[in-house]
């Protein structure tokens, strides 16, 4: 075992990234999954297959675990946990903020929780990008090997910073695309193909990401001056959308839930502010 020893628990397709990028990066890897058979490609590269998880975990001062959740963690780490001892450990698998307290309190001081923001494909390149949170002196211990698997970023002391952001963005994700697809369904409605909107829709959201530099500094700041409109403005045009989707017999569910909220924010006394306002509404879950 060196310093530049690192083990990989977990070989479906983004472990496997993982542990490729590491190989290629020249690391000692050792690999374990419960199908043996996943390791092959790897070994063929020059990773070492370990026979148990027992194995595996001693094999290296880091230990990466990536598997399907919180459950499958604790499965195959319970049993080994006396013999991480002081071996960190970076969790990449996905799970919630609060998973990532449970799972840092069992491995206290050596413990790095991690979210991975892009695809398999990426892994190994700057275009991927992993944040990690938790014992910041685990970070800094084993930076460059976790820089060898993309752009590396410390958010903080909290292990479930990291999960938490993750959530934040895979949110924003379905948000964005719910509402292509509700577009697409109401221009679909009257015989306009997906494709031949890809152009009007590019432009909507790269018009929509202008606006967040001036919305974050909002909601930081707590105050709403209308910059692109007011929210009342916003209101007026959420309603076309709203009675637009019903005349085409297009369900209205999506957009009457932005309704609601921008409605509460007016009623608030909003209606002269920006829509960033509407972020008090989602905070105050009494006033859903």
């Amino acid at each position: 075992m060196t310093k530049n020893s690192v083990t990989v628990l977990g070989l479906g397709l983004m472990g496997q990234a993982l542990a490729g990028a590491l190989v290629r990066a020249g690391h000692a890897t050792t690999v374990w999954n419960r199908s043996p058979a996943k390791a092959d490609a790897l070994v063929a590269q020059g990773a070492t297959r370990a026979g148990s998880v027992r194995d595996a975990v001693t094999a290296s001062p880091l230990v990466i675990v990536c598997v399907t959740g919180a459950d499958a963690v604790r499965e195959i780490l319970d049993p080994v946990a006396g013999e991480l001892g002081d071996r960190v450990l970076v969790n990449l698998s996905s799970g919630t903020s609060r998973e990532a307290r449970e799972t840092a309190a069992r491995h206290p001081g050596r413990y790095l929780d991690g979210a991975i923001m892009a695809a398999p494909p990426a892994i190994g390149t700057p275009e991927a990008a992993i944040v990690y949170s938790g014992a910041r002196a685990a970070f800094d211990e084993h930076e460059q090997i976790l820089r060898d698997l993309g752009t590396a970023t410390f958010l903080g002391d909290d292990p479930a910073l990291s999960a938490l952001h993750e959530t934040a963005v895979l949110g924003l994700m379905y948000g964005i695309l719910n509402g292509f697809l509700h577009s697409a369904a109401l221009l679909g409605a009257a015989g306009v193909p997906a494709d031949s909107f890809l152009p009007f829709a590019r432009a909507g959201i790269d018009t929509v990401a202008g606006w967040l530099p001036g919305y974050a500094r909002q909601i930081d700041e707590g105050t709403y001056p209308a910059l692109d409109a007011t929210l009342g403005t916003h209101l007026a045009a959420i309603e076309h959308v709203v009675h637009e989707s019903e005349d085409a017999g297009v369900d209205p569910a999506l957009p009457a839930l932005v309704r609601a909220a921008a409605r509460r924010a007016v009623s608030a006394g909003h209606g002269g502010d920006s829509y960033a306002s509407v972020i008090e509404q989602f905070r105050d879950k009494e006033s859903a």
